[in-house]
Parts: C-alpha cells; sequence; structure tokens
C-alpha cells in the first residue's frame, strides 16, 4: 500500500507556516536528514551486533573482511537465517498483502506516498538478511526507512504533491550521503533515482538534507562506511580510451547480473519449493561460496577497501569476483531483502582490477594503475545496475579527491549508462518493478496520469436509443443540430455503437433501414478505468472523436460518453499544473 490511513499531524498554524514558505521546507529537510543519519548509523549498528553474535567476531569488524569464519556458523547462520526470513515473508503476506512501496515507485506514481509501517517493515528484514550474512546491500534498507520517515513527516505537514515527493528525495540523499560518506553523491542520487529530476526548488533542501546525514552518521559511527581508495598515478590520454572500454564491459556485466537475479527468481517460483525454504536454499549457497572466501557475504563493506584489495594475487581477486557474484545472485534471486549498490562497487572495483592486470600483461608498455581502474571499473558497474550515472561520478571524487580520475569515470559511467538503456532499458530497481508489472523507468512523476481516469473526465449524462428502432425513428427522434451522435444499446442497456446524427439525416441514408447499419465503433469503447493515455491511445486506435465509457463488469452498460477534446484539454491543463509545482512556480 502506498500509506498508512493514520498519521500524526501538525498544527494546523505550523503546516500553514510551512506550506507558505519555502525556508521551512529546508528546515525540515534538514530534519529529515538528522534523522536519516541515525538511521543509517542504528540500521549499520545493528548488523555489526548481529554479525557479532551470530558469528563470532570482535563488535565493530566487517564481516566481509574476515581472513576466515567458522566453517559451521558459515554454512548454517544464512541458511537458518534465510528460513526465518522465509518463514516472516508468509507471515506478512496474511496480514500485509499488499507490496510495499520503495521510494523510487512512491514518487513516480503515488505522489511521494509511503507506508511508514511497511518502511519499518522493509528495513528490519534488509538488517536480519545482511546480518545472517546474505550477499545483500543495506543502502536499500536505509534509503527505504530514511525515505519512509521523511514520507510521514511531508504527510504530517499536508505538504504539497511535489514538496511531498521533495521530501522522499531528502531522505534517500541523507541515507546515501551517510553510508558512502559521500554527500554530493547523496544529493545527485536522489535528483537521478528518487525525485527523476533536478530543479531548482529541490536543490535546498535535498543539498541540506545529504550534508546533514553525512555530519550526524559520522557523528554516531566509528567506522566510515565508504569507499576507501589508495594512491593514484596520473590520469593520461589513453586512460579515457581505456575508460570507455571498461564502461562497455561493465555494461554488459551489469546487465547479466540483473538478469541473472530474475532469472533465479522465476526459475523458483516454478518450482515446488516451499516458499520459505528459498531463501534457506540461497543462504546455503551463500555460506557454501563463503567457505571459500568470507568476502562474499554480507554487503561488502570489508571487502571494500581498494588498497587491500589490489594487492592480493589475480587468482584470488578472480575467484572472489565470481563467486560473489554468485553468492549476490542467489541471496536476491531467492527471495532475501537488499540491494545491489554496496555489491555492484566491490564487483566493479574486482573487475577493474583483473581488466587492467589482462592489459598490462597483453601490452606491458602502458603500465596501467590497478587503482585507478578499480575505481573506474566500481563506478560504470554501480552505474549499469544502480542508474545513476552523475552518482557514481560523485561518489569517485569524493573518495579520491582526484578531478582527473573522476573524468576518466565520467566517460566510463556515461558508456556503460548508454549502452544499459539501449540493450536494458531498466535500472535494477525499475526492472524489479517491471516483472511486478509496472511499466516505469525513473521516478518521474507519473502518478498523477493514472489519478486522470475516464470516471473523473467522462460525462454520465449519456443519450441512448435502442438499436432496434429503424433510420428514419431515429432522425424523428433526433433532428439535425439536436446532437453529434446518440449511443446505441441493446434491451438491455449495453453498449452496441455509436450512431452519428448528421450521417442518420444525409441523403444516402435509407429511413427504412434498420438503425444498425450506421452503427459506428462497435468494438472501440472506455473503461472508467483507463488512464487518460490509455484513452487518448484508444480515441488514436479507433480514429473516434467520442467513444462510449462502459461498466465491464455489467455486460458493458453504458455508464458515460467522453471526448478527445475534452480528454486533451484536461491532461494540457493537469501537465502545466504539475509543471509549476515541480519548478517552484506560485
Amino acid at each position: 500500500m502506498a500509506a498508512t490511513t493514520s498519521f500524526l499531524e501538525a498544527p494546523r498554524r505550523l503546516r500553514a507556516f510551512v506550506r507558505a514558505r519555502e525556508s521551512s521546507l529546508i528546515v525540515l529537510a534538514a530534519l529529515v536528514g538528522a534523522i536519516s543519519g541515525l538511521t543509517v548509523a542504528a540500521m549499520s549498528g545493528a548488523v555489526s551486533l548481529l554479525h557479532a553474535v551470530l558469528f563470532d567476531i570482535p563488535l565493530g569488524a566487517r564481516l566481509s573482511s574476515q581472513s576466515s569464519i567458522d566453517p559451521l556458523r558459515a554454512v548454517i547462520v544464512p541458511t537458518a537465517g534465510g528460513l526465518v526470513l522465509g518463514i516472516v515473508f508468509l507471515v506478512l503476506i496474511r496480514w500485509r498483502p499488499a507490496r510495499e512501496v520503495d521510494p523510487i515507485e512512491a514518487n513516480a506514481l503515488h505522489g511521494g506516498r509511503m507506508s511508514f509501517r511497511g518502511s519499518v517493515i522493509v528495513a528490519l528484514q534488509t538488517i536480519w538478511s545482511s546480518g545472517v550474512g546474505a550477499s545483500v546491500g543495506l543502502e536499500a534498507g536505509y534509503t527505504q526507512l530514511s525515505s519512509g520517515l521523511a514520507a510521514s513527516l511531508g504527510r504530517g505537514f499536508h505538504l504539497r504533491r511535489a514538496d511531498q515527493r521533495v521530501m522522499v528525495g531528502c531522505g534517500a540523499a541523507a541515507a546515501i550521503a551517510g553510508a558512502f560518506g559521500a554527500p554530493l553523491a547523496g544529493a545527485f542520487y536522489a535528483f537521478e533515482l528518487i525525485i527523476g529530476s533536478y530543479t531548482a526548488a529541490s536543490l535546498a533542501p535535498v543539498g541540506v538534507s545529504a550534508v546533514t546525514g553525512y555530519f550526524v552518521t559520522r557523528l554516531f559511527t566509528p567506522t566510515s562506511l565508504g569507499v576507501f581508495a589508495g594512491e593514484f598515478g596520473d590520469i593520461l590520454g589513453h586512460d579515457l580510451a581505456i575508460a570507455s572500454c571498461l564502461g562497455a564491459i561493465a555494461a554488459l556485466l551489469g546487465i547479466g547480473i540483473m538478469r541473472g537475479v530474475a532469472l533465479l527468481e522465476k526459475l523458483l517460483s516454478k518450482s515446488r519449493i516451499w516458499p520459505p525454504l528459498r531463501p534457506a536454499l540461497g543462504g546455503l549457497i551463500v555460506g557454501l561460496l563463503a567457505l571459500v572466501t568470507p568476502q562474499v557475504m554480507s554487503s561488502g563493506h570489508g571487502a571494500l577497501r581498494l588498497t587491500g584489495m589490489v594487492q592480493l594475487p589475480l587468482a584470488t581477486i578472480a575467484i572472489i569476483f565470481a563467486l560473489k557474484t554468485l553468492a549476490s545472485i542467489a541471496s536476491l534471486g531467492t527471495g532475501f531483502r537488499g540491494g545491489l549498490f554496496f555489491a555492484s562497487l566491490l564487483l566493479g572495483a574486482l573487475g577493474g582490477h583483473l581488466f587492467v592486470a589482462g592489459l598490462n600483461h597483453v601490452w606491458p608498455g602502458l603500465g596501467l594503475d590497478p587503482n585507478v581502474y578499480a575505481i573506474i571499473g566500481m563506478s560504470a558497474l554501480s552505474a549499469s545496475v544502480i542508474g545513476g550515472p552523475l552518482t557514481m561520478s560523485f561518489i569517485a571524487l569524493e573518495s579520491t579527491g582526484n578531478l582527473w580520475l573522476t573524468t576518466a569515470v565520467l566517460v566510463a559511467v556515461i558508456i556503460s549508462t548508454l549502452i544499459t538503456r539501449e540493450l536494458f532499458g531498466y535500472s535494477f530497481a525499475t526492472w524489479r518493478l517491471h516483472l511486478r508489472g509496472e511499466t516505469i523507468r525513473s521516478a518521474a512523476d507519473v502518478g498523477w496520469i493514472r489519478d486522470l481516469t475516464v470516471a473523473r473526465l467522462m460525462r454520465t449524462d449519456v443519450t441512448t436509443i435502442n438499436i432496434d428502432v429503424t433510420v428514419g425513428e431515429f432522425g424523428k427522434t433526433f433532428p439535425l443540430g439536436s446532437k453529434t451522435q446518440v449511443v446505441a444499446v441493446d434491451d438491455k442497456q449495453c453498449y452496441v455503437g455509436l450512431v452519428f446524427i448528421a450521417e442518420a439525416h444525409s441523403q444516402e441514408a435509407d429511413p427504412a433501414a434498420r438503425l444498425e447499419s450506421i452503427v459506428h465503433h462497435r468494438d472501440a469503447m472506455l473503461l472508467p478505468s483507463m488512464n487518460v493515455q490509455q484513452a487518448m491511445s484508444t480515441f488514436d486506435a479507433a480514429e473516434a472523436e467520442t467513444l462510449a465509457v462502459v461498466d465491464p463488469a455489467d455486460q458493458n452498460r453504458v455508464i458515460g460518453l467522453l471526448t478527445e477534446a475534452h480528454a486533451l484539454r484536461r491532461y494540457a491543463e493537469e501537465a502545466e499544473r504539475r509543471r509549476r509545482e515541480f519548478m517552484g512556480e506560485s
């Protein structure tokens, strides 16, 4: 469900004050940033505690940075944890049958309205999934809960639709800024992925929220959650060309991972495996892979230490790369909650290092720096999977402080994003929505289009005529000029077609002929649940200016009439109103 039925409301005067002043929205954004920073710190601490208790490692240590884990725990904990999660899913389906809405879907379809209770549930599932060692990222839980809190705060102040969507973006921006230690990346994550675009009206609140979330997370989290990188050499002209090649490879790998998750989900859905056993199976796979290398477990924060990773033997890097890919697909494909953000960063870094090692072997004179291409690969693969090229570029910039390296990263992410959009067309989040039947490809607000339905647009004062009368009788009942068209119905008032009065009065019309001979658009009709875009498509396909609206549940009984001109006018008016709201115009 998109929103809860009850929430705390601010006092009326305070609501009016906030709605009337743009600066008040910035204050709310700062509050959202602080809450989101605390959320990131609390969720990270909860996962760290679970790792310490379940895997017997020091509190605060990263599970994926361990050189070894007790083999028995490595297998039993994720397997049992997956079984528990699967049973929880069964209980939740009975209690909350509706699927929870994520920030992208909320902003695209529901005007920024999210269920707070549902967001808490998703966050707890993500904490548990990562806590038992599944190869999933916490960033999905961070953004879900932070955006859900922001959405609830916005509802409490009765914010306008555009401001409510910005609030959801503020929550996600602060969460990503805190998780990666990158406020610029957090802000552009919100612009690119959650809000769907950048405007001057959203800059201040999103920026303030991202910076606040970054500082609050740093204040309450003793260990950094972000990306660590080493020293880099100079970036030369040939590095830009090589970066573009790496971007193309990263795009293909990203598409393969996303399709791999979907394929595993499809295979399991067709199998006879009891649903709670599916996450248990995924946990068993991850546990067995962890016997080879613990770096496959959890989100990969500990493994994402590029300075140490590039010093490992190539064979070890290749093994970690392959097994982490399988672990991520197995975890998400079997039902564990989480994201691919951190996994794609780690896989991209490992893949970039393998790529440059191969080039240096074939062409030793190039002398390519593994650190440079680990960062480029990290950003390019993440851009393919997550879908935010500027977000990934800013993560690289804020991690390294190297502007020239960021230029090479930008080349790679542009190529990666372009190829992914051309060959695949989705990010991981929108791809999963597509598999559930949604058509959105970004967080751009299309929910108002779905709200503008035929039922809202149609006229209900419909004039009908029985199909059994003759053309002459019809002409006497409806003189020329009285109306344009009349709806023909049968004895049960079910739709038959449209009759044009001018045609009935034309010289070619036979007064003795049955009315059925001049009926048009027999198979072209509108349903009350259609949105305005679907209605316009129906008008175009039928080449009609007016169509009847029927109730399919009542044998196509006629309930209304809609003209193409009215639908176009209302669509244009609503689009202009949304544009003005979005741009912050009065």
